[in-house]
């Protein structure tokens, strides 16, 4: 009998007897896209562990070119590249014949000099440009990363978190505590979110944790009704009936046996969140409730740039914009394909 059991489960059973997590690994591994979407995300966090340990970026704030240094591939202007007519002549002239006061000139300069012994010279380029004070935009770009993708990131987590949590008690025990839960989610999404926002950041006030802590409390409605929706559907499946027959607790239901089949709705909700948590972090910023002035993000850069614009320059929305592109695509594509390993739909049809 055995000899016939295992040759059956070894050509129909492998993928299930394999184990959920380490089938979704496999099938992830296969996905080319997904997989170079996770190695650009991971450069992502090499960048922002290099920014906060001050190894990259970390003298964003100097002014090392000229007012709005153009890109070093477009070249510098001209009124910039021309040396000054005094300093190429490299003194002053002589005017002791008609200016009482021109033998103390000299005096004076070398005077000024000593103030200005250590002041590198500004460079009439940057790599990709400088804002209107000199400040370069690729070190403000970097240094934005850090603050914008926490800000997504960690925001979306703690929504992903509260969302699921709630979402899986309401689902999975149902009565008294679903309409408790079903009562606490029709009041957040009774007011208007933007209100929402205004109201949480008129009490706790600017900063980045504040962003985090806003977004967090106000984004995780989706999650939770989507989450509830499904705990409702797989708590009856003969699967969950069976791991409580055998004595499984609820706590072991509810997130050993249902999570994982549901995780790939979660994963979606997660990578929405973490995209539209960067663009409320823009607005925020541009409406001063966001990340403080002396700190930078892609929003505050974006903010700065509208008034750049009207000037011709272009390259500090430019940078933004491509390290927020670049981001959000390779995040949005990673967790679709760690999506597409963890259904259990695509998984059955694999």
């Amino acid at each position: 009998m055995s000899a016939v059991v295992e040759p059956y489960l070894a050509a129909g059973d492998a993928e299930r007897c394999e184990g959920v997590w380490r089938t979704a690994a496999r099938r992830f591994a296969a996905d080319r896209v997904g997989v170079a979407s996770v190695g650009v995300v991971l450069a992502f966090g090499l960048l922002i562990v290099a920014s906060v340990v001050g190894w990259v970026a970390a003298d964003w704030q100097r002014e090392v070119g000229v007012p709005s240094a153009p890109p070093a591939f477009v070249g510098a202007r001209a009124a910039d590249a021309a040396p000054d007519a005094a300093a190429s002549a490299g003194a002053r002239a002589d005017l002791s014949a008609i200016d009482p006061l021109a033998p103390r000139y000299r005096e004076w300069d070398e005077r000024a000099a000593q103030y200005r012994v250590d002041e590198a010279p500004k460079r009439a380029t940057l790599p990709l440009g400088g804002d209107r004070l000199g400040r370069d935009v690729l070190a403000k770009a970097v240094k934005g990363t850090e603050v914008s993708v926490a800000v997504g990131v960690a925001a979306a987590v703690v929504a992903t978190v509260i969302g699921t949590l709630l979402g899986a008690c309401a689902g999975f025990f149902g009565g008294k505590v679903g309409d408790l839960l079903e009562w606490v989610y029709n009041v957040f999404t009774a007011v208007p979110g933007i209100l929402l926002v205004f109201a949480f950041a008129a009490v706790f006030g600017r900063g980045v944790d504040t962003v985090v802590l806003i977004l967090g409390l106000t984004g995780w409605t989706g999650v939770y009704r989507l989450v509830r929706a499904e705990f409702m559907k797989h708590v009856v499946r003969e699967y969950v009936r069976a791991a409580q027959a055998i004595g499984a607790s609820a706590a072991s239901r509810m997130f050993r046996h249902i999570l994982p089949n549901v995780s790939h709705v979660i994963l979606v909700q997660l990578s929405i969140l973490v995209v539209g948590f960067i663009k409320a972090e823009v607005i925020l910023s541009y409406l001063g409730l966001g990340v403080p002035l002396d700190q930078v993000s892609w929003g505050t850069m974006l903010a700065e740039a509208q008034t750049e614009l009207l000037l011709g320059h272009w390259w500090q929305l430019a940078a933004a914009t491509l390290f927020m592109a670049v981001f959000v695509t390779a995040f949005s594509l990673a967790t679709d394909a760690l999506r597409d390993a963890l259904d259990p739909k695509l998984r059955g049809a694999a």
